[in-house]
């Protein structure tokens, strides 16, 4: 799951190819999410008698050469998400739509995320 895909992204980095590229980005962002999933949710896992071979079956579909597995759930499942909420997942040569969020939302929305992911005075003292 790991030994040859690392391979084979290096060659696909030194490829002119750009195909080769898009299926090992693709399986590494599957392969994070996948195993961020499992992490999330060990407890129910374990109860999953054969997890571990479908699991295996799975990964060895997306990394495979012959299914190119992982750039198939990209453009079929990520992409299409990226596209429906973001309008930001774009095929190859064409344009990315403009963004139509003003400057002044997009300043909102940073102080958002910023008063979000700072921790308040009495969080503060807990740590």
């Amino acid at each position: 799951m790991l030994l040859y895909p690392l391979y084979a992204s290096v060659q696909a980095m030194e490829s002119a190819s750009k195909l080769d590229d898009e299926q090992w980005l693709a399986y590494w962002i599957l392969y994070s999410f996948l195993t961020l999933l499992e992490m999330v949710l060990e407890s129910l896992i374990y109860w999953i008698p054969i997890w571990y071979e479908l699991k295996l079956l799975f990964v060895a579909w997306l990394v495979l050469p012959y299914f190119r597995g992982a750039a198939f759930v990209y453009d079929k499942l990520v992409r299409e998400q990226l596209r429906k909420y973001n309008g930001t997942g774009t095929k190859e040569g064409s344009k990315p739509k403009a963004s139509s969020t003003s400057p002044k939302d997009k300043d909102k929305l940073r102080s958002k995320f910023i008063a979000f992911v700072t921790p308040k005075k009495g969080e503060r003292e807990a740590i």
